[in-house]
């Protein structure tokens, strides 16, 4: 075995001291920079879950038969009433601005937010009005059936 002169020894050390440091530099910098920029994770967070109408009423057992699923986004102007009208059918939503009124035949009222979590009633009579100053949007979800409608109206009740 030959022996290594000490100056080769030197920059041998030198070189995988250097290049050592450099790559402890290197970890220590891209640690740094995803401390700063944390790489964003799915967040699921559960905004409602129940078998309840917003009046408190049991809601109905499911249809029988092939499901028909169905998402529909409303827009309701400032200052809008709904007429009255039922859902045959289970549906609930999420109010994505301004704020909606739900008003039940029996004069029970449900507020709804932005952002918060809306379960309709169903087979029981109620409409809607947005009392604010912006549009309200609404994105809604019903468990159909084919043929089904999602709303029955009632134009024989008037509207206050």
């Amino acid at each position: 075995m030959k022996k290594i002169s000490k100056w080769m020894l030197a920059a041998i050390l030198t070189i995988c001291g250097t290049t050592t440091m450099s790559i402890s530099l290197t970890s220590c910098k891209e640690a740094k920079a995803q401390e700063d920029n944390p790489v964003e994770q799915v967040v699921s967070t559960e905004l409602i879950r129940t078998s309840q109408s917003w009046d408190g009423v049991e809601l109905p057992d499911y249809l029988q038969g092939r499901p028909e699923l169905v998402a529909m986004k409303y827009v309701f102007p400032a200052g809008k009433k709904l007429g009255w009208h039922h859902h045959p059918v289970m549906n609930y939503g999420i109010l994505v601005q301004g704020e909606l009124t739900i008003i039940g035949q029996d004069g029970k009222e449900k507020t709804v937010h932005e952002g918060e979590p809306v379960v309709e009633m169903v087979n029981t009579i109620h409409h809607g009005e947005n009392r604010g100053t912006k549009p309200v949007i609404l994105y809604m979800f019903y468990l159909s059936q084919k043929g089904l409608p999602l709303a029955v109206q009632h134009p024989e009740i008037p509207l206050d």
